[in-house]
């Protein structure tokens, strides 16, 4: 097992490298028409991002001693979903973005059909990657991953948060309806990451109360922030277009409760993320380092 290191920067940058390096492996460009194809997969997925939701796979695995083979590729799994909701969420369909981590989106850097079959690619190479038995030995492991991962990604999770998402650009929402879009759209990825590692750790559902709280603080803290970014970020540190929710009239925290109050509770969601954590030790360090980073970034 590789030991994760002990400060979030040093952490955040090794898996970075770590997620890189099985893309670059899993992402190898065939020499056939299909060429083109994984060019913008490899575009979207190899480079830039925060990459905290593999971050959150390594750091919870690392509680429970798994192998840090397996927590790679669970990792990997995770993002390939996230960077798949990207590609489409920048779609002209959809948010219709022409930057995305600091690059021309992938329908602008190829065209909308390669980017279509990109997201659809990565969508199905997250599954197969964790149907493998290199991901791990254990068959029900296998496959409680892939079940939460899919639940995650589905209509009541991102994917139907995401709906929801288009949907506010017509309708009034209140805090209520917020929330649980927020808890879909964002959420249910961080909270999928978070599970991921316990599931590979081998802890029983009962065993997983405090780190499911830790998450869905985490995901609606996260969330909070980036409303808190979109309107006072700077484009070119984010790498993605602001303050588009405001221009299409969608009720986000931000608009409902203001700056000030944003933060306080977003300062509020974090504290009891952390406090959620109070069964673990020192080893739990870098989840409750992840959890104060989300107040902190700019990006």
């Amino acid at each position: 097992m590789t030991t994760m290191p002990v400060t979030l920067d040093a952490a955040l940058s090794d898996v970075s490298a770590e997620i890189d390096r099985q893309f670059d492996l899993l992402l190898a460009i065939p020499d056939d028409p299909r060429a083109d194809l994984y060019r913008a997969m490899r575009h979207a997925a190899i480079g830039g991002g925060k990459r905290l939701r593999p971050l959150l796979v390594f750091a919870t695995a690392n509680l429970f001693d798994v192998a840090h083979a397996c927590s790679a590729r669970a990792a990997m799994a995770v993002e390939a979903i996230h960077v798949y909701s990207l590609i489409h969420d920048d779609l002209p369909a959809m948010d219709d973005d022409d930057l995305r981590r600091g690059k021309p989106t992938v329908h602008k850097m190829f065209d909308e059909a390669t980017a279509i079959l990109a997201g659809d690619c990565l969508h199905a190479l997250a599954f197969e990657v964790l149907a493998d038995p290199e991901t791990h030995p254990d068959p029900f492991v296998r496959i409680e991953l892939v079940m939460d991962l899919a639940r995650a990604s589905g209509p009541n999770g991102m994917a139907g948060g995401q709906k929801m998402d288009i949907e506010a650009e017509n309708t009034r929402f209140d805090l209520t309806t917020v929330t649980r879009l927020q808890q879909m759209k964002t959420g249910a990825l961080i909270s999928a990451s978070v599970e991921a590692g316990a599931i590979l750790g081998r802890v029983p559902p009962e065993g997983r109360v405090g780190l499911r709280g830790y998450a869905h603080d985490l995901g609606l803290a996260f969330q909070i922030a980036d409303d808190l970014l979109d309107a006072e970020g700077d484009e070119a540190v984010v790498g993605k277009s602001l303050r588009k929710d405001e221009v299409a009239g969608k009720e986000t925290f931000l608009s409902l409760l203001g700056p000030e109050r944003a933060r306080e509770q977003a300062r509020m969601l974090v504290d009891q993320a952390v406090a959620h954590l109070h069964s673990y030790g020192k080893e739990a360090d870098l989840l409750r380092d992840i959890a104060r980073f989300v107040l902190e970034r700019d990006r």
